[in-house]
């Protein structure tokens, strides 16, 4: 995915992983409470797909993407691909129990909508979280890339926005299921949770053995690899002496640890693009061995950020031509 508009701002600090935690837990806290109160504010199965039109896309879009990330299916009556792609979709969002809201937009009656998010095509999918738009994909995808697709719109909602969907009452519907058991806890929980807490009472040194206990045994878990990521950042800027190393870096321009030491101190601050923009600029005069130190730095800075933030996303393509 490559969302718009998606950014993690403000300071990076020892709450950072900390805020997105427990703006997660507590969101699954409200859903499991709600579940257990007899599906108080749920919503049946049938509610999960609604056709939206442009008097009601604010109400039924943006105002819904903070509780609950929104797909958008732009579709016309006449477009033979759509019908073979939105059935998938509505199956998937009664499939997915509130993860996400399914939102049909008509292109035909909705032209200025269609303009909006510059589609020059349908079908076309993109998602709203947050009042932020995210393209998704367009024309035909297989169910393994649409749901592939839909997982990590999921985790990013989650994990970034604290946004676990709705709570679905299945009995709301003539020979509805019971509703789905909570979330079994997963096998690296208690250790990213041991993390967390590590970052919390400043033990950096603990958060980063923890989010690699982690990625020892699962390589691709984004939440630690994030983590990992954050925690090893506060660990390099820990006790510097700030003047000192922003001194050092204006009188040696061509000093590779100092413009890197600087560019941990713009990210920690929350100047994003100066950091990215500060080991550009050094990759553009260097060579051999301290290019690929000064590339490798700015890669582990686009993952304490995320991938799919925009500045990190321009930032790639400064850095590839830079490169080439």
């Amino acid at each position: 995915m490559q969302p718009r508009n998606m950014s993690m701002s403000g300071v990076v600090d020892l709450a950072a992983v900390k805020a997105a935690q427990e703006a997660k837990a507590k969101a699954e806290q409200a859903r499991a409470q709600a579940a257990r109160e007899g599906g108080a504010g749920a919503i049946s199965p049938a509610d999960l797909v609604i056709d939206v039109d442009e008097a009601g896309f604010e109400r039924d879009v943006l105002q819904r993407s903070a509780e609950v990330p929104v797909v958008i299916d732009f579709w016309a009556e006449w477009c033979q691909p759509c019908k073979q792609l939105s059935p998938v979709l509505e199956r998937l969002a009664v499939e997915y129990n509130g993860r996400f809201l399914l939102a049909k937009i008509d292109v035909d009656a909705n032209q200025m909508l269609m303009q909006q998010f510059g589609i020059q095509g349908i079908p076309a999918v993109f998602a709203v979280v947050a009042g932020q738009a995210l393209p998704l994909f367009q024309g035909a995808a297989g169910e393994a890339q649409i749901r592939q697709t839909l997982d990590q719109l999921v985790q990013v909602a989650e994990q970034r926005f604290g946004l676990t969907g709705l709570v679905v009452d299945a009995e709301a519907e003539p020979g509805g299921a019971q509703p789905a058991p909570e979330r079994p806890a997963g096998p690296y929980d208690a250790l990213l949770e041991a993390a967390v807490q590590a970052l919390d009472s400043g033990d950096l040194s603990g958060a980063v053995q923890a989010y690699k206990n982690v990625l020892s045994e699962d390589p691709g878990n984004e939440e630690a690899k994030l983590g990992l990521a954050q925690a090893e950042l506060l660990q390099r800027v820990q006790g510097v002496d700030p003047q000192q190393v922003r001194r050092e870096a204006a009188e040696k321009p061509a000093d590779v640890q100092a413009q890197i030491a600087a560019a941990d101190l713009d990210l920690v601050g929350g100047h994003v693009e100066d950091a990215f923009g500060r080991l550009i600029e050094t990759v553009g005069r260097t060579v051999g061995d301290d290019r690929d130190t000064v590339r490798m730095r700015l890669l582990e800075l686009f993952e304490v950020v995320g991938p799919e933030d925009p500045r990190v996303i321009a930032a790639r393509r400064a850095l590839a031509r830079a490169l080439f």
